[in-house]
């Protein structure tokens, strides 16, 4: 009942049926993933340009990591953050730079770096975060000015190179354009997050995504839930079983807590689910149907073809407030929570056992006490015995004695 319980949990509301399934055209261009507020349809999604980090690279230092910049107050920018690292001639190499720049607890995000080549060492800042507005900006105050090679500003470039600029992502969608800081986009339809990977090829037809029903999911979770119900009802059939042969019973035969079990499952599966579309109130009607066991038996096809073209019934049907899936939940909940009818079952047979364990005790008790007692009456008998035999010899000898006197005397 726990096990079946559980595969209710994915079908007894409607909400569950509402996964979404999202298919790129392009899915090297882009991916996407759909909530339940997503509506299913096609969307034309073009990327036109993807999110990208700033980054910089200064000017060649001859003398490489250990060359000396200078002193003073380093204060770097990325968009409307900045922070501060103090320069003195603990830290003024080149590298001491870079190591302040990583280290600085209020960093927003600027990651120094030091690249190796045959004109020098080069300090390149990377942004960590993409977007037109994560720009980096350096200025140096303070000192003795030898800083002044490592600020930057877009009306003063001069010191660095920029290796790839602060840009945001542009996609097209359904012929409305939405930028984004980052490569994931969400809001440009409801309930779906893009996700750019590289830019569309312009040359080829606009990709497409389509948004529908899951119902391959929606599907693994129905066939579950008949697998479950199959388990328990074949259990159920094993403890209320009699075999004639052998005239071996099931351990429940005949219980009324069996019987109201399978009785109750029975009539949430076989009655009409009010309320859903009249073709679609029973299980038959998606090709579900109950064997002369009592098990359930799925024709793949005609379930295949009522969420092909009924979906939202077919999840009416499991998980209205009155369908199969919650009313059985309901049952096997009630069943199966403290103080429902197992427990208090069990509870009574617990206290059946602990009674019968009991009386065996105190059984037990009596029979020592019955043989301690039993002992010592066959031991006081044997004795007894022991010395009736004692006499009974002696008797025999007087009296053969006696003969043996009279015999002489004659």
């Amino acid at each position: 009942m726990s096990a079946f319980r559980s595969a209710l949990m994915s079908l007894k509301t409607v909400d569950v049926f509402s996964t979404r399934t999202a298919v790129s055209s392009d899915p090297d261009s882009y991916t996407a993933a759909a909530t339940a507020k997503a509506v299913p349809g096609s969307y034309d999604v073009q990327v036109v340009q993807l999110a990208k980090a700033q980054q910089l690279s200064s000017k060649p230092f001859v003398g490489g990591s250990t060359s000396v910049v200078g002193t003073g107050t380093l204060t770097a920018s990325l968009g409307d953050k900045s922070f501060s690292v103090t320069i003195d001639s603990t830290n003024s190499s080149l590298a001491g730079i870079r190591d302040a720049i990583n280290a600085a607890a209020d960093n927003p995000g600027i990651r120094a770096t030091l690249v190796q080549g045959t004109a020098g060492s080069r300090l390149v800042l990377s942004s960590a975060n993409t977007g037109a507005a994560n720009k980096i900006t350096v200025a140096q105050s303070g000192g003795d000015g030898g800083l002044s090679v490592l600020a930057y500003s877009a009306g003063a470039p001069a010191n660095y190179t920029q290796i790839a600029a602060a840009q945001d992502a542009i996609v097209n969608v359904a012929n409305s354009q939405v930028s984004s800081a980052t490569n994931s986009v969400d809001g440009a339809i409801d309930g779906v997050t893009l996700t750019l990977l590289k830019v569309s090829d312009p040359d080829e037809a606009v990709p497409t995504l389509s948004i529908g029903y899951d119902s391959a999911a929606v599907k693994t979770r129905i066939t579950n839930f008949v697998t479950a119900y199959n388990a328990l009802e074949t259990q159920i059939a094993k403890l209320r079983s009699y075999d004639a042969t052998t005239k071996v019973a099931g351990p429940m035969i005949g219980d009324s807590l069996l019987s109201s079990v399978e009785s109750q499952m029975r009539r949430a599966i076989s009655d009409p689910v009010a309320g859903t579309n009249p073709a679609m109130q029973t299980l038959a009607a998606i090709g579900i149907t109950t064997q002369s066991d009592g098990t359930l038996l799925v024709t793949d096809a005609k379930l295949q073809k009522a969420l092909d073209t009924n979906f939202e019934s077919v999840s009416k049907l499991f998980g209205s407030d009155q369908g199969i899936a919650a009313k059985l939940f309901t049952q096997m909940d009630a069943g199966l929570k403290s103080g429902g009818a197992i427990d208090n079952r069990s509870k009574i047979l617990v206290d059946q056992q602990k009674t019968i364990a009991q009386r065996k005790d105190d059984v037990d008790a009596r029979m020592a006490v019955l043989q301690k007692a039993y002992v010592t009456q066959f031991t006081a008998l044997d004795t007894l015995l022991s010395k009736l035999q004692v006499t009974s010899s002696f008797m025999s000898q007087q009296i053969e004695g006696l003969q043996n006197l009279n015999a002489d005397r004659g």
